[in-house]
């Protein structure tokens, strides 16, 4: 058996740098779609193509969870890693202890760090100081959720803000997906400035939602009341510095297997969730 302890963040749109193969297939399926909508201050790099998901980006990570064949189990919250009889011992928050031959770790590195039992000396010192070393920004999003037949008039159906110290992207999600539904409302998307995530990232979320709030109404004021907000907070949200010298992944135990890999260990985009996850399928194999 094999266990993989992570997960997964959502961005906006993927822009193409891997492989046609890849895009080829979710395209396919209409999993992925190009993105069309207008985007304000959105920067179009020659020769790359942005693409946006319909369904949302947790739907890329359903489709390939199904193509696996793996049984799921979510919000399992890992405690420990032990050996155990040749085996690794996952204990978790909830729940009895399981054994699994390998484990593979994709949650954000300092996560890992914090994890108890064996793993806290199977990680050597060197290895220590790699994982050490990666870096995350922090951010708040906020979500505005509106009743079915709700109009929000904005010639955009995303745009970039550079000129705000709280925020930094608002979508109208339903425009930017290119969704139109009569039964199903609107929502509105904030993002915020890595600045104003890292000053506010231990306030109180409710002081912080309202500040966020008072600068969205500055910038678009024609806003409608929403039916409901709600505010979540990424303590990591994307990978500032990758972990240095491990392509991908980092084999922490050969027999039985313990792996790290996942963006922290290349670049946050779908580009170095894909490659990470091909350079572990690849370590993966050649320990099987």
């Amino acid at each position: 058996m094999t266990a993989t302890v992570g997960f997964h963040r959502v961005y906006f749109h993927l822009c193409r740098l891997l492989p046609l193969s890849f895009y080829e297939e979710l395209l396919s399926h209409g999993i992925l779609k190009p993105l069309t909508a207008p985007i304000e201050g959105l920067v179009v790099k020659e020769g790359l193509c942005n693409y946006m998901a319909p369904q949302g980006m947790s739907s890329v990570v359903k489709y390939y969870l199904k193509q696996s064949g793996a049984d799921v189990f979510y919000e399992q919250h890992v405690t420990h890693i032990c050996l155990q009889d040749g085996k690794w011992e996952v204990s978790r928050k909830m729940g009895l202890p399981e054994q699994f031959d390998i484990v593979i770790l994709t949650m954000p590195v300092p996560q890992i760090l914090q994890l108890q039992g064996d793993i806290v000396n199977i990680i050597n010192e060197s290895q220590k100081q790699q994982l050490e070393s990666a870096s995350y920004s922090s951010r708040y999003a906020l979500v505005l959720f509106y009743e079915a037949g709700t109009q929000i008039d904005v010639p955009w159906a995303a745009q970039y803000i550079t000129d705000n110290p709280c925020i930094r992207f608002i979508s109208i999600d339903n425009k930017k997906r290119n969704i139109e539904s009569s039964e199903i409302g609107p929502s509105v998307v904030v993002h915020t400035t890595v600045t104003f995530g890292s000053e506010h990232l231990d306030s109180d979320p409710a002081e912080v939602q309202q500040l966020i709030l008072g600068h969205l109404e500055r910038i678009v004021p024609s806003l409608p009341k929403p039916a409901s907000i709600k505010c979540h907070k990424w303590r990591y949200s994307q990978v500032t510095k990758a972990v240095p010298n491990c392509p991908g992944q980092m084999i922490l135990h050969t027999q039985p297997l313990l792996i790290c890999g996942g963006d922290g260990f290349t670049h946050s985009n779908f580009d170095g969730c894909i490659d990470s996850a091909m350079s572990i399928a690849e370590a993966v194999k050649s320990h099987l």
